[in-house]
């Protein structure tokens, strides 16, 4: 069986992330069946990254198409800026908002979604300043185990580096032991487990190997986990998925 590669992001490729997003978007497992819009997910947390800073985007690619993608964004504040000027309004035009009547746990996985289209999560400032990048990891079952994820992620730690990145996070959901495992054998420090699982990683120049050291954590930093964009995502499903 052909080696899968990995590759910088293409404009063709966009359908692709939708199609891996919803097919990791259950806490690692296929959301198809939970969703009525195939794409609501993907609007929130795959295609925006790909558009809006295409060269932090990367895929991994076998005989039988892209079954996997690597996505961040260098600086989370000005990200939230731009998609907010630039993303969400015209999705806010396409979707409705949930109603308001209806309490938050009795929401659809389509209408959760709508809400972060609403109500865009925003990143702590406690991780903004010490580790503005955050990113988003996914791979199909059939390109799990083959040292894949941690090729996308070497490969985007690079990219981050030689654009300025002070330091990476991310957030797994709990139920996601595969993926908690997996980012906690990659060298990620662990910041917090009280609800979502907060990883990060100090990128400047300083620490020498891509995947090795993490600097001084702020343990404050998960009292407003829940208000970050990969937070919410594992809430409906999680996308660090490798």
């Amino acid at each position: 069986m052909p080696q899968a590669s990995i590759r910088p992001y293409r404009d063709s490729d966009l359908d692709d992330l939708y199609r891996i997003c919803l097919q990791t978007g259950d806490v690692g497992e296929d959301a198809t069946s939970m969703f009525d819009d195939p794409q609501i997910l993907g609007h929130v947390f795959a295609a925006p990254y790909a558009l809006f800073e295409p060269s932090l985007a990367f895929v991994a690619e076998d005989e039988v198409g892209v079954g996997g993608y690597i996505v961040g964004t260098l600086d989370s504040r000005a990200f939230e800026e731009r998609l907010e000027a630039n993303w969400w309004p015209a999705l806010r035009d396409r979707y409705c908002a949930p109603p308001s009547e209806l309490p938050p746990d009795q929401w659809t996985p389509d209408q959760r979604a709508a809400g972060l289209v609403h109500v865009p999560p925003t990143v702590p400032d406690e991780l903004a300043g010490d580790y503005p990048s955050h990113l988003h990891l996914n791979l199909v079952p059939r390109l799990q185990s083959q040292g894949l994820g941690r090729q996308l992620m070497n490969t985007l730690i690079r990219a981050l580096r030689e654009q300025g990145s002070a330091g990476v996070h991310f957030f797994v959901w709990p139920a996601n032991q595969r993926a908690i495992s997996f980012y906690r054998h990659l060298g990620f420090t662990m910041i917090s487990a009280d609800g979502p699982v907060i990883f990060a990683m100090d990128l400047r120049p300083a620490r020498l190997g891509y995947l090795s050291t993490c600097g001084p954590i702020r343990r404050s930093a998960s009292c407003k986990a829940r208000s970050h964009p990969a937070c919410h995502q594992s809430g409906l499903t999680d996308p660090n998925a490798a």
